[in-house]
């Protein structure tokens, strides 16, 4: 929207959304699921061009899915969410859009046939024809096969000639190396929500599951949703570099008269909306120091570079100041935690306490699937609780994420760091903040001195918090994977190993685990304690301003919208953005 392209938007309507989380007395992860008002949203019925409200019809083998649109508008792009709360619909089809990342294998490819099929129907019946489509991860790459249908009928072509005609205009982003996240479904069900798509492509059964098929006439393999989109798309990319890289290896099969350099998928790295992120005392502090006008040259490495005209005690004075108004934050959330649970009016009063401003702070949130390791701080336990413990030099930790509800490894890990707070080795120096949101992440990415990032290296398809904390001067302190790997260069943060992984998972851990602390005791805790006369930590202000000039402008969403239009859109749409039927 603030670059002025024009895009429309598609997605599902999730009316619950995502679970709000609490922590029971055990510290385990409840979640709980509220009803949206659609009332209270900025949101209207789309309509079609007689001015009536749109309902979208999917067919499958055993009946219709039905879903209405709604408009939302994002500044000046139209989202358009559909929704399968229709009269009409099964009682369980009814509850398909209720639940982000809820449901069986029914549940997950329905959505994607209401995603994919109905998206692609809605903007028919708005009357948008799109110059290019982006299939933003493999969910949506049914909208290919519906693109696909549209030419056939309304060109007279055969579904070679069209498929042709819609991958060129096409591009697909793959957004994570592990297997999970690419969803496969078998041939029964894949007949039974595609058969009547598949009668009017004029395809056997056969045909259409080798599009989904890395080997078309493999009947042992599924049919794969990420396969399906690279094939309708002559443009696709990963998130990072290294992501780009592991695509690449993973998707070979696919391209066998190819060598693994030239496999087609390429990289646009993630970046933040630097406006929804950036703290109002550091957009200050950038407003009396950066050109008039700045944000909107974000995107310029120039205007970055004004970060070095700043006084290093403004800077530190504005940063601490964030600090202060993240720790008031926690310690109401925590205290707040604490009196739901029914705990002790000294446990609360306590909780309202917990922190010091001076005391060299970590954070630590996102989600918590055990690839990321939210542990691995504490493989050496009693190294970790000396550290946070130490008289001159102590160390706090921030923890804040949510486990999937059906990773019950996920939530052990919640458990186990949020009742870090009973062991006193630890007390008031480690917290758990619940429920994180957006709200909870701006505060931390604002406030923290350091962003904790750990994942199993090469699983982290690319990241995006530690880009928001380089934006408030925050220093990342990371595993060399995702962005960070292509981010890092000696002077702007701390790494955490070589950028190496061993084929053990037990020996890959231990290594950074050993690693991490090392970096922490050797490098991070001396470089910030480290004072001049005037109580400045120079060097590490030094870091903060090499973080902000190197880093702020190169992860921001600008810079990646921008390389989308440039190596996506226009080449998709052949120069052309859209037509639009009055």
């Amino acid at each position: 929207s603030g670059l002025g392209i024009p895009l429309v938007a598609v997605g599902l309507f999730y009316d619950q959304g995502y679970f709000r989380q609490r922590l029971d007395m055990e510290g385990y992860q409840v979640e709980e699921y509220q009803d949206t008002r659609v009332e209270d949203l900025p949101m209207e019925p789309a309509l079609d061009r007689q001015g009536q409200p749109i309902t979208v019809q999917i067919d499958t083998r055993n009946g219709s899915l039905l879903a209405k649109v709604w408009l939302m508008r994002v500044g000046r792009v139209d989202l358009y969410l559909l929704d399968c709360d229709v009269e009409g619909n099964q009682p369980e089809d009814r509850e398909l859009t209720s639940r982000l990342y809820g449901g069986d294998h029914r549940t997950r490819i329905r959505q994607e046939l209401v995603l994919g099929i109905g998206g692609v129907r809605a903007l028919h019946a708005l009357g948008i024809k799109p110059g290019a489509l982006h299939l933003n991860e493999g969910h949506s790459a049914f909208a290919g096969l519906e693109m696909i249908r549209e030419l056939m009928e309304a060109q007279d072509w055969d579904f070679d000639e069209a498929l042709r005609e819609v991958a060129h205009q096409t591009v697909f982003t793959t957004h994570t190396p592990v297997p999970a996240g690419h969803d496969r479904f078998d041939s029964g069900m894949i007949e039974e929500h595609l058969g009547p798509l598949r009668d009017k492509l004029g395809l056997s059964a056969e045909d259409l599951m080798g599009l989904g098929r890395v080997e078309p006439h493999n009947h042992s393999e599924n049919f794969c949703m990420t396969v399906l989109a690279l094939k309708l798309s002559r443009r696709a990319n990963a998130v990072s570099a290294l992501h780009g890289h592991i695509s690449r290896r993973m998707w070979a099969p696919l391209y066998p008269w190819r060598v693994e350099e030239e496999i087609p998928i390429g990289h646009i790295t993630n970046g933040v909306h630097i406006p929804t992120w950036l703290a109002h005392q550091m957009r200050q502090l950038y407003d009396r120091h950066f050109p008039a006008g700045w944000i909107r040259r974000m995107g310029e490495p120039e205007v970055w570079q004004r970060i070095y005209d700043v006084d290093p005690g403004e800077l530190w004075e504005t940063h601490h100041a964030l600090k202060n108004l993240l720790l008031t934050f926690v310690r109401r959330r925590v205290s707040r935690q604490c009196r739901r649970r029914g705990e002790s009016d000294e446990i609360v009063e306590a909780a309202r306490n917990v922190l010091d401003p001076n005391v060299l702070t970590i954070g630590f949130a996102r989600r918590f699937a055990t690839y990321k390791r939210a542990d691995l701080l504490f493989w050496d336990v009693d190294r970790i609780c000396h550290l946070l413990q130490d008289e001159q030099r102590p160390v706090q930790l921030i923890f804040a994420g949510k486990a999937h509800p059906a990773d019950e490894p996920g939530k052990e890990l919640i458990r186990t760091i949020a009742n870090m707070r009973h062991d006193p080795r630890s007390a008031n120096r480690v917290v758990f903040v619940e429920d994180y949101d957006m709200n909870v992440t701006r505060h931390m990415v604002q406030g923290v001195d350091v962003w904790l990032n750990n994942p199993r290296r090469p699983l982290e398809a690319s990241g995006t918090s530690g880009q928001k904390a380089v934006l408030n001067g925050a220093l990342n302190f990371s595993v060399l994977d995702g962005w960070w790997a292509e981010a890092y260069d000696g002077t702007n943060g701390f790494a955490i190993g070589e950028g190496r992984s061993h084929k053990s998972q037990e020996i890959t851990d231990q290594r950074d685990a050993e690693n991490l602390l090392r970096v922490l005791e050797e490098e991070v805790i001396p470089t910030y304690y480290k004072r001049d006369m005037d109580g400045l930590p120079r060097k590490w202000i030094k870091m903060m301003m090499n973080s902000i000039g190197s880093l702020a402008w190169r992860f921001s969403a600008h810079r990646m919208v921008m390389d989308y239009c440039r190596t996506g859109y226009v080449p998709a749409a052949g120069g052309l953005s859209c037509d639009m039927q009055s």
